[in-house]
């Protein structure tokens, strides 16, 4: 394996791969390595809705193939990894983050705690289950007309309902498939992005929970020279870039 890629090296280098070269394995713990960067990707409120499903076994490769459409970058692929989000798991998460915030700031009456102290144990304890929890939808509109009357007066937080955190938690995801992709390229291991596949039958051939969604697949495996195919393409970047200020 070649020495590191520096950040900015591994942006670069990295493509969306279509077609692996099958005579390169990958070193799988050397993978794994990648998808525990992925789990440092900033993400909302460090709930850490997400889970990473890494898949070696060939067979089932070949099953999931079909399911993203006999895409050549999962055909060929010599390992994928699965990205979950797990907005189900809020509650178990928040209590985490309240069980960590406990041990750094032990028990002691409220008049003795911080401000710090105080806000955030308020945020785990309270703000969270009220903006994650909801019942068929129709606690989230009560908050959503709720949010709506208040922000006429005043800035405030405004995706409360279940698809705005579901929305959320996606976005967080896609942060941590980012990190891990970047990862790879940092030791010179290709990656291909996949959103085209038939999540509700990759859910079910994985037997992932009730409560996650498929965010993306991502396949991995070194590049072949066919495996890019073609120059990199972005629209010019004063198309997209906006400065505001001196």
């Amino acid at each position: 394996m070649k020495d590191e890629k520096k950040v900015s090296e591994a942006i670069e280098y990295r493509r969306s791969i279509r077609v692996y070269d099958p005579d390169q394995p990958l070193d799988t713990e050397l993978v794994k390595r990648c998808i525990e960067q992925a789990a440092l990707a900033p993400n909302s409120s460090n709930m850490q809705l997400w889970e990473f499903i890494h898949i070696t076994d060939k067979a089932l490769i070949q099953d999931i193939a079909p399911l993203c459409f006999n895409q050549n970058a999962a055909r060929t692929a010599q390992q994928l990894v699965v990205f979950v989000t797990r907005k189900d798991l809020w509650r178990r998460r928040a209590l985490a983050n309240l069980e960590m915030i406990k041990a750094l700031y032990p028990e002691k009456p409220k008049a003795q705690q911080s401000r710090r102290e105080r806000v955030i144990k308020t945020y785990y304890g309270k703000l969270i289950p009220n903006v994650y929890f909801d019942f068929f939808g129709i606690y989230g509109w009560l908050k959503y007309i709720m949010v709506f009357i208040t922000g006429l007066f005043r800035p405030i937080y405004r995706e409360v309902r279940a698809q705005d955190m579901r929305v959320v938690v996606h976005k967080t995801c896609g942060l941590a498939a980012q990190n891990f992709m970047i990862s790879m390229a940092a030791h010179g291991y290709d990656t291909c992005p996949m959103e085209g596949s038939d999540t509700w039958r990759v859910k079910r051939l994985l037997g992932l929970a009730r409560g996650a969604e498929i965010n993306m697949i991502v396949s991995c495996g070194i590049r072949k020279s066919e495996g890019v195919y073609g120059e990199r393409f972005r629209v010019p970047f004063d198309e997209v870039y906006r400065r505001i200020g001196q």
